[in-house]
């Protein structure tokens, strides 16, 4: 079981740690916990003209989570709302839904890096893992005022 959701792909991206860090003064912070496992994500945003222009996080989780905050620091900045949901949902379908990562309608709008979580979805309790930072991120949006 670990050797395919713990696959290089994932811990090059947690060793990344893109957008690790709180913002000074955010408009927007939110802190997330997954009680059944103990991953917590707390996610700072700015928006300017409707996308977003910084994001933060820190993550005290799993290589999984971390692997995921990453991916959000990465592709986030720049992005609005609308496309950040969207990006959301795809990746509910591959994780939750199984959709395979070679389907390509499956991913289509999804951002390359996150098809390395494919073999998630054979794992339920894990699925939390993925999807705590981008449900931070929805509720960073809300609160900003852009959701």
């Amino acid at each position: 079981m670990r050797d395919d959701l713990y696959h290089q792909a994932i811990l090059d991206l947690a060793r990344q740690a893109t957008g690790h860090g709180r913002l000074e003064a955010p408009q927007a912070s939110v802190r997330v916990d997954n009680p059944l496992c103990g991953d917590r994500v707390t996610l700072d945003l700015d928006i300017a003209d409707g996308r977003v222009s910084a994001i933060g996080h820190q993550v005290r989780g799993c290589l999984l989570c971390q692997a995921a905050a990453a991916v959000i620091g990465a592709r986030a900045p720049g992005q609005d709302a609308a496309a950040l949901r969207a990006c959301t949902e795809r990746l509910k379908q591959l994780i939750v839904g199984g959709a395979g990562a070679a389907d390509d309608a499956a991913i289509d709008g999804l951002w390359p890096e996150l098809a390395a979580f494919a073999p998630v979805h054979r794992h339920k309790s894990r699925h939390e893992c993925v999807l705590l930072p981008f449900t931070a991120l929805g509720r960073a949006l809300e609160q900003a005022g852009s959701g």
